[in-house]
């Protein structure tokens, strides 16, 4: 919502029911408005948005070309899944920390990177949320 709370193009209906049949209008269980910055952005500041590219974490739910929102304020801890850079280049792995050794790990191979050994790596964010898009054209 805008400054006078008006609805804005960009608000979504908060609390709609989706039926799978067309029975009732969906428009009849509207409670409001939601703005996805209040709800799934702590950090608005350090919040940035990264679109995932490849198929290295489909086992996470994270699939070529998903949305990812990521926030440089949060530390990274063991099992957070990161966006790192490596060799330049951003990536996103499951942190993983064994025996006080940092490892980043892709999650549909077994493949783990020891970071540790790593020149120039550093963590860039955590990902919070990946947003993906649900509505493929396969009919």
């Amino acid at each position: 919502m805008n400054s006078n709370n008006a609805p804005t193009d960009l608000d979504l209906l908060l609390n709609a029911r989706a039926a799978s049949g067309f029975s009732e209008p969906i428009f009849d269980h509207m409670d409001g408005g939601l703005d996805l910055n209040q709800h799934i952005i702590k950090h608005p500041a350090a919040t940035f948005f990264v679109r995932a590219k490849g198929e290295p974490m489909l086992d996470a739910g994270i699939f070529a070309g998903d949305l990812l929102i990521v926030d440089r304020s949060l530390t990274p801890k063991d099992g957070s899944i990161v966006i790192a850079v490596l060799n330049g280049e951003l990536r996103v792995k499951r942190l993983k920390i064994i025996s006080g050794k940092c490892f980043l790990q892709a999650e549909n191979k077994l493949q783990q990177i020891l970071v540790d050994s790593i020149e120039g790596f550093q963590f860039w964010g955590v990902v919070t949320h990946a947003i993906h898009d649900v509505c493929v054209s396969r009919l």
